[in-house]
């Protein structure tokens, strides 16, 4: 199946209206090798909902949950929020880079992590707090990083 076919096809299964756009950009996300939304996807769903591209683009931007460049297959969040800030997400951030061997915004070499910021997940009582797909984590350091990732790495394999 080529790239159209399975954008016309998650199309059809969400509809074609134009409040289906984050949920058909979510799923394109979530079927394509990279976890992102292709930017050759976005004219496809421009034409097919009759939405403007720019909008298109504009919502696949503006949501730090999707993402037009390639990421990992785990995706770390790591909240910049003030609460997280204040409590130290700047040397969660230091950890995650040493431990992953990549820097904020990049992909690791087997393409398992990308590290990114975020604003509020709303884990405040947590802080430092970090996303990875769907799931919360907080009040971390070094060690407790390492083992989330020795973990993900066993699940992932």
């Amino acid at each position: 199946m080529n790239l159209q076919q399975m954008v016309l096809g998650i199309i059809e299964e969400k509809g074609n209206t134009k409040d289906k756009l984050i949920e058909i950009l979510l799923e394109i996300q979530s079927r394509t090798e990279g976890n992102y939304v292709p930017k050759e996807t976005l004219k496809i769903i421009s034409e097919s909902l009759d939405i403007p591209l720019s909008k298109v683009y504009g919502v696949a931007t503006f949501y730090s949950m999707l993402s037009i460049k390639g990421r990992g297959k785990y995706v770390i969040q790591i909240c910049n929020s003030a609460p997280c800030y204040i409590s130290g997400s700047s040397d969660i951030v230091k950890a995650f880079e040493e431990v992953l061997g990549i820097k904020m915004g990049e992909v690791t070499q087997d393409g398992m992590f990308s590290l990114e910021y975020t604003s509020c997940i709303g884990a405040c009582n947590l802080a430092p707090a970090v996303k990875i797909n769907d799931k919360v984590y907080g009040n971390l350091d070094k060690n407790k990083i390492i083992e989330i990732l020795d973990s993900l790495r066993k699940e992932g394999k």
